[in-house]
């Protein structure tokens, strides 16, 4: 007796199930379905020639069972949405109200969590509106993303180098310039482990290896997730200089196609971010959202979630080095647009894409799809709260800094593997992946004690989601931005 069995489409060939056409068993094809994947099968039995006429006329029956089994362990938490927010998805033209319990997000395909704030005057149309309503971008104020809590290990595929394992995601040997996977599994606000961050791929990754970041730690409290502005941030004043300039009197605006709000100083930028979740604010956010500006650690998990199979890495779009995070290279420094490249030497500046177009505007998103975080390579720099041994520069604060360790963080050693009080810090996107895509950077130092991310719209290849530099003393600078985060308390 013999078969072949069909596979979405492909052939395996005619096998031999059974010498005796009496009591066989075989299991024909085994394996795990992941996201909303389907697998379609076809089998074909037949009796082979060499059967003698014994059988002739007599009728035989047989089963063909499925066993099925489903896991949640790696399932993301549940995005924390305030009372104001609005669960969003893309329609292929516009944002429209979706629902939470169906469709949302799908972190096995690519598609982040993605949620919005409107203006004042609309919000309570929206709130009350059915699913499927377009939310105006005209209406929208804020825009955001959902990173859950998870922990990761990086691997190395020799044993010496830890670039990542080379998985089903790249067609070679990781190297430096070409990194590979970064494994992540989604934990429960009660996981917090604290392994070696790193394995031997050929050993197979160990319980000990798994590092939660400490970015889902804010102050005494453990998140479920983080909040990310979607893009750089924009004022509300998009006709100011420099897109806002140095000043607390403006409030801060998230979305697309808009100016990055720069030369404003880091103790400013702390100020305006906490302001958004702050009694009265008028986003509707209550004060339990903690929305503050972006600490290293938290660009970090971004950027690590990106390069592992939920990011773009794992999008099968794109191959080779267009796995690395487009540049923005908009001298206007407009938010969400794309070269449709990673950072390079080019210099034909503009938005030679907007975020919404497929493949070469979705490819400057973290996932490659328009789910992703936008403006992470390129565009204009933006200031993160990593700072150097509580030395404060021109950023405005008092010396030595004295603000709430949960909205920085602190670095004692510009050796990027001694930097956390002589350790390395795991987490940081720091050591781990220092040089990544080639991405340039240098550490804070008594001379520049702030840290800068992302690039700049005119860098070449050392623009990108691992770079990071100190060139800033925290003053305000006109090649400057920053990005919001928001710690959502249980």
């Amino acid at each position: 007796l013999k078969y072949n069995l069909n596979k979405n489409g492909t052939n395996s060939g005619a096998s031999l199930l059974t010498s005796s056409i009496y009591n066989s068993n075989r299991v024909l094809d085994s394996g795990t379905i992941e996201g909303d994947s389907t697998n379609t099968y076809s089998l074909n039995l037949w009796i082979t020639d060499e059967v003698d006429g014994n059988y002739s006329g007599q009728v035989f029956s047989g089963k063909l069972r499925v066993e099925v089994s489903q896991e949640n362990v790696n399932k993301p938490n549940e995005p924390v949405l305030d009372d104001n927010m609005i669960a969003v998805s893309y329609n292929g033209t516009d944002w429209v109200k979706t629902n939470i319990d169906n469709n949302w997000y799908s972190y096995d395909n690519g598609k982040w969590a993605n949620a919005v704030t409107v203006s004042e005057t609309s919000r309570s149309t929206y709130l009350s509106a059915e699913v499927g309503t377009v939310v105006s971008m005209d209406d929208i104020e804020t825009m955001w993303v959902w990173i859950p809590r998870y922990s990761y290990t990086i691997g190395s595929e020799d044993g010496t180098n830890y670039y990542g394992k080379q998985g089903d995601y790249l067609d070679s040997i990781p190297t430096q310039s070409l990194p590979g996977e970064i494994d992540t599994k989604f934990v429960s606000i009660s996981t917090k482990d604290r392994g070696t961050a790193k394995y031997i791929v050929s050993s197979g990754i160990q319980s000990n290896s798994w590092y939660t970041p400490d970015a889902f730690t804010f102050g005494d409290e453990e998140l479920s997730g983080i909040w990310v502005g979607k893009f750089e941030t924009s004022s509300s004043n998009l006709s100011a200089s420099y897109g806002g300039g140095n000043t607390t009197g403006l409030d801060t605006i998230i979305k697309s196609n808009v100016t990055s709000w720069r030369y404003i100083n880091v103790r400013n930028i702390h100020t305006v971010a906490t302001k958004v979740s702050a009694s009265g604010n008028r986003y509707g956010f209550s004060e339990s959202m903690n929305s503050h500006a972006m600490k290293k650690s938290e660009w970090a998990v971004v950027s690590y979630l990106s390069q592992s199979k939920y990011g773009k890495l794992g999008n099968r779009n794109f191959t080779g080095s267009n796995k690395e995070v487009y540049q923005n290279k908009s001298e206007q420094y407009i938010t969400g647009c794309s070269y449709g490249s990673p950072g390079n030497g080019n210099t034909d500046y503009g938005c030679q894409y907007t975020y919404d177009i497929e493949i070469n505007g979705t490819g400057a998103s973290t996932t490659g799809n328009i789910y992703g975080v936008y403006d992470m390579s390129g565009g204009v720099l933006e200031y993160v709260m990593g700072n150097y041994n509580d030395m404060v520069g021109s950023s405005g604060f008092r010396e030595p800094l004295t603000l709430e360790s949960k909205y920085y963080d602190k670095y004692t050693n510009n050796n990027v593997s001694l930097a956390c009080n002589g350790s390395e810090c795991l987490s940081y996107g720091l050591s781990e992946t220092v040089g990544w895509y080639n991405d340039y950077h240098n550490m804070v130092s008594e001379e520049y004690p702030w840290l800068v991310h992302g690039g700049f719209f005119n860098n070449n290849t050392g623009a990108g989601v691992f770079n990071f530099v100190a060139w800033f003393f925290g003053n305000a600078d006109s090649n400057v931005s920053f990005r919001l985060v928001i710690s959502p308390s249980r």
